[in-house]
């Protein structure tokens, strides 16, 4: 519209981005400046800077455009019809530059970034919401990319390959590398279809579950929670049968509600309550641990935030056990 000419902008060439180009970033700045206060000598003070040497900016400034971007007078500084097209688009790109640095800051500091979170299955439905709050509250800045239904081997292949940066898992955790702390100790509960000659009972015994078809995660997955629940029937004289194998907990719940086996999950599974499944408590003492776990090499800010904001708010058991 005004004829002016594209701007010639150096390559970047080190942490000093206003070096060695043409146009540098300080003259937009200095034309920032004189544009908002219409006066050079109110605007050399604001930038901290003598006056002849901010004329002299802008005249090269306009000298590199093509253009006049002040008309001046002994009276007054105004912008030019060129100057005022030219003042929007500074304005844009400044502001541009500066939430670069200040999130570039942030993100060094760990303030922000993407946290990238592993859970096993149960923990999905007590344990994240409750840590996404937390971190919505002391993290605002924060992403969480959160993959669930992850058990304990996957999530410590996901932290050693640094696909996930910190895992809601059950131990015993088998790789080295890995950092945990407990984070909570769940009783195992039965979930029962609802028409189930058990269903009515404020309880039940793993005697009483000889003869039930279990839904079971895959043999093969690593499932702490299965090892919970053999030991329990061994220790009551049977071996469950496995109806069903899941690989998710969702699924366990979608069987049981079709009346198709029972299911012994962590008490954690009480946080979403599904048609067509009663949930009873278990005499015997079944439980499972949950802890958090990261790498042992991972010295990242936005991790030691996380690690500060769980401290703080009381997270971990004050009994908890440190483990490497």
């Amino acid at each position: 519209m005004y004829g002016i000419p594209s701007l010639r902008w150096a390559a970047f060439e080190g942490p000093d981005i206003e070096r060695g180009s043409p146009m540098e970033l300080r003259h937009l700045r200095y034309f920032a400046a004189v544009a908002e206060t219409r006066h050079f000598g109110k605007a050399a003070q604001q930038l901290h800077i003598a006056q002849p040497p901010l004329s002299q900016a802008i005249r090269r400034l306009e000298s590199e455009l093509g253009v006049e971007l002040f008309t001046r007078t002994t009276r007054q500084v105004a912008l030019t019809g060129a100057g005022e097209v030219f003042r929007t688009d500074v304005e844009r790109i400044l502001q541009a530059v500066d939430e670069a640095v200040a999130r570039v800051a942030r993100f060094a500091t760990g303030v922000e970034g993407v946290l990238r979170i592993g859970l096993t299955g149960s923990a999905s439905y007590r344990q994240l919401p409750a840590l996404a709050r937390l971190v919505k509250r002391e993290m605002p800045h924060v992403m969480l990319e959160v993959h669930t239904e992850m058990l304990t081997p996957a999530q410590e292949a996901g932290l050693l390959e640094r696909r996930l940066d910190v895992g809601v898992l059950r131990p015993p955790v088998r790789q080295e590398g890995i950092t945990h702390r407990p984070l909570a100790t769940e009783p195992l509960v039965v979930a029962l279809p609802e028409q189930h000659w058990l269903a009515e009972a404020d309880s039940v015994r793993v005697e009483q579950l000889r003869h039930e078809d279990f839904i079971m995660y895959g043999a093969t997955l690593g499932s702490v929670v299965n090892d919970a629940v053999v030991r329990g029937c061994l220790a009551s004289g049977f071996y469950p049968h496995a109806a069903y194998e899941v690989t998710e907990t969702s699924a366990a719940l979608a069987l049981v509600a079709a009346g198709l086996g029972i299911a012994v999950l962590p008490d954690s599974i009480r946080s979403a309550p599904r048609e067509g499944v009663v949930v009873t408590e278990i005499e015997d003492a079944l439980s499972v641990r949950l802890d958090l776990a990261w790498r042992a090499d991972d010295r990242s800010p936005l991790l030691r935030n996380l690690l500060e904001v769980l401290e703080r708010n009381e997270v971990f058991p004050e009994t908890c056990e440190r483990a490497a």
